[in-house]
């Protein structure tokens, strides 16, 4: 089976500044796919860089077999490589509605309708607060918005940037939880996390990041059996 998404040698950052150095991944369709490090490890550059927000300097980026390295980030996005930032980044003046309508502004536009409907019953509180300014939301419900939006524009991969950042513990086992439910319909996802234990409990792989490269891929299994990789790269 060939890798939905195959990076290869990637290499960016800003500036004087290399924040990549080198990084090899992949996801396969359907799959996943955990990338774990601390702050500072490059996980937000990698996301931007895959995205087609900041620029490649190095390596390749294939996307269902097609090379997406240097297009425009609106390419990116109707090829169906979804990305949900980090710190949620909704509109905080716009309605939930308003904002998940946004979503499908690039890609999903024929089966908005359809697609609000899915949206509204994978997350009923969404429904609930349909013309409620996205601004006045709680942090757990401004995630929603934001992945509820992601999913309007058909993503075939979905990147997830810390969407358990700054969320209590019960609403992080919530969130967890409906990720592998978004998992179990067959969509692909890199869940990019610093919170180790809950996001290897559903991944079917895992990479460590750390100063820009990759240090360890494997099955959850593999890293949380090896002493060394939990101690040095992930405080465990």
């Amino acid at each position: 089976m060939t890798a939905l998404l195959n990076v290869q040698g990637l290499k960016s950052g800003y500036g004087v500044v290399e924040v990549l150095r080198g990084v090899d991944l992949h996801v396969m369709p359907g799959e996943l796919v955990a990338l774990l490090g601390s702050n500072g490890a490059g996980k937000t550059t990698l996301n931007l860089t895959l995205s087609g927000l900041v620029a490649t300097r190095a390596g390749q980026v294939q996307f269902d077999g097609q090379d997406i390295t240097s297009l425009h980030s609106r390419q990116v996005v109707v090829r169906g490589l979804i990305q949900v930032p980090e710190g949620r980044k909704v509109f905080p003046n716009l309605s939930v509605h308003e904002n998940l309508e946004l979503g499908a502004f690039t890609r999903g536009r024929a089966r908005r309708l359809q697609n609000l409907d899915m949206v509204y019953e994978t997350f009923p509180r969404l429904k609930e607060r349909v013309s409620q300014l996205a601004g006045t939301l709680s942090g757990g419900e401004q995630q929603m918005l934001a992945i509820g939006r992601g999913l309007m524009a058909e993503p075939r991969l979905l990147i997830l940037d810390e969407p358990s950042l700054g969320l209590s513990p019960l609403l992080v086992e919530e969130l967890f939880g409906l990720i592998s439910q978004l998992r179990s319909t067959g969509l692909s996802i890199l869940l990019v996390e610093q919170n180790v234990g809950q996001s290897l409990d559903i991944a079917d792989r895992a990479y460590v990041m750390e100063n820009g490269q990759i240090r360890f891929s494997g099955t959850p299994g593999e890293l949380l059996a090896s002493d060394t990789l939990r101690q040095a790269y992930l405080g465990m």
